[in-house]
């Protein structure tokens, strides 16, 4: 995630119109982006929370560390962001800016538990949603919430502003370029064909953009299995009511195949699979180009590659890491981080891949790593997980949402497992 804008103001009353990086007109002095200009005075204790000595030792050696007959590489890119950063040193400003008022939090700040339970432990309160909505109704005009990296939907963001409360918006600017995005496909009469997991935070928040124009209608596909379905209906393969019966749940409340899959714009969310978003773009492309000609898709067919600069960067770090010979690979981060899945699933392709919610699930006393398998939804506990090669080459990534101080920790258990106390490394 990253951020390329600031905060913006709008004075009450005036009745302006939502653009760029606000969803709703928001007064004076309770909407903030920009932080309270407390970095200096939280920085110590972000240090110390989220910092990592082998992850520096790692960097200053060329993202390389040897011990006994171990070798650990790092993916070049990997670990937070900026986006993410930004979000959580606004958290932990906002705490210090009201200390004795009562902070919420709209969602998780990223998906990392390390994080959330830092942030509850300061005094933050979750407000997670249900069945795709917060409730608000315990928010007093006095109180203060925190809006997530991943955004929240419009309708969301207009029932804090009629609250009256504080909002401080850590939407990362990567999120926002796509929503900027999808207003315009909306403004210009296109369907919004999303990339995405319709239930992900950030998904249902972009999608809510297309309702600031009256009409405008949205389709999530989470893959290109699903793109294609979407395919066969342009194409006369599919009826509509097969397409609806799929896609009922990832779709505008009243989406009808026929009027709304005539013109569509590409979108995506900013955290999946960058080379999957782009060859949904070309298959509907092509779609629309064979069902209605080559004139007609040109006008009514739009795609931009809307991954976030740091979700590519990582996922080529890892190419590039994958063409060294690997013995084992091990992903870091939550297993509801959309950004970490990608960097497993691109992982697994080539080498066993091992993806961990915490630096605590690989155990060097017995020998056993708890990780969730790609594609399942249980965690399981592996014995022997690494392999007995001598010397061992252990590839190392994490996701955007995940701290140094994890990722040095999990080096360190690596290590240890193969008998090196990682004390002893420097």
């Amino acid at each position: 995630m990253s951020d390329t804008d600031g905060s913006v103001k709008i004075t009450p009353g005036t009745g302006a119109k939502p653009t760029g990086n606000m969803q709703a007109n928001a007064a004076g002095d309770t909407y903030f982006r920009k932080g309270f200009g407390l970095k200096s005075e939280i920085q110590s204790e972000l240090a110390s929370d989220y910092t990592g000595q082998l992850v520096d030792m790692l960097q200053a050696r060329e993202y390389t560390l040897t011990a006994g007959q171990v070798t650990i590489r790092l993916a070049k890119e990997f670990g937070f962001c900026y986006g993410v950063e930004r979000a959580v040193d606004y958290a932990y400003q906002a705490r210090k800016k009201f200390p004795d008022r009562t902070i919420y939090l709209a969602g998780e700040i990223i998906h990392n538990p390390h994080v959330n339970s830092k942030l509850q432990a300061m005094g933050i309160t979750f407000l997670m949603p249900k069945d795709g909505r917060i409730d608000f109704s315990g928010v007093r005009a006095e109180d203060v919430v925190i809006l997530p990296a991943f955004g929240v939907t419009i309708r969301d963001f207009e029932v804090l502003r009629q609250i009256g409360c504080v909002m401080v918006d850590t939407t990362c600017g990567s999120v926002l370029n796509v929503w900027k995005r999808v207003e315009s496909y909306a403004r210009d009469g296109f369907t919004s064909l999303i990339h995405g997991k319709y239930y992900h935070e950030e998904t249902r928040a972009t999608a809510s953009q297309a309702e600031k124009y009256e009409g405008a209608q949205h389709l999530i596909v989470r893959n290109m299995d699903e793109a294609g379905l979407v395919c066969d209906f342009i194409e006369g393969r599919l009826s509509a009511d097969a397409l609806m019966e799929r896609f009922a749940h990832a779709a505008s409340p009243d989406f009808d195949p026929a009027r709304d899959l005539r013109r569509i714009g590409v979108a995506n969310q900013t955290t999946m699979l960058a080379r999957e978003s782009l060859a949904i773009g070309e298959l509907v492309g092509q779609s629309m180009a064979r069902a209605h000609g080559d004139e007609y898709a040109r006008e009514n067919f739009r795609t931009f590659d809307t991954i976030c600069s740091a979700t590519q960067e990582r996922q080529d770090a890892v190419v590039e890491l994958l063409s060294e010979p690997l013995d084992v690979m091990v992903v870091i981060g939550g297993y509801n981080s959309s950004n970490t899945l990608s960097l497993a699933a691109l992982c697994s392709e080539s080498v066993p891949t091992f993806h961990v919610e915490d630096a605590d699930d690989i155990d060097p006393t017995s020998g056993t790593i708890r990780h969730r398998p790609l594609g399942s939804k249980e965690e399981v506990e592996s014995t022997d997980w690494l392999p007995d090669a001598t010397p061992l080459r252990v590839g190392v990534t994490a996701g955007a949402s995940t701290p140094n101080n994890k990722i040095g920790e999990a080096v360190g258990r690596i290590f240890a497992t193969r008998g090196v106390d990682p004390k002893t490394i420097r």
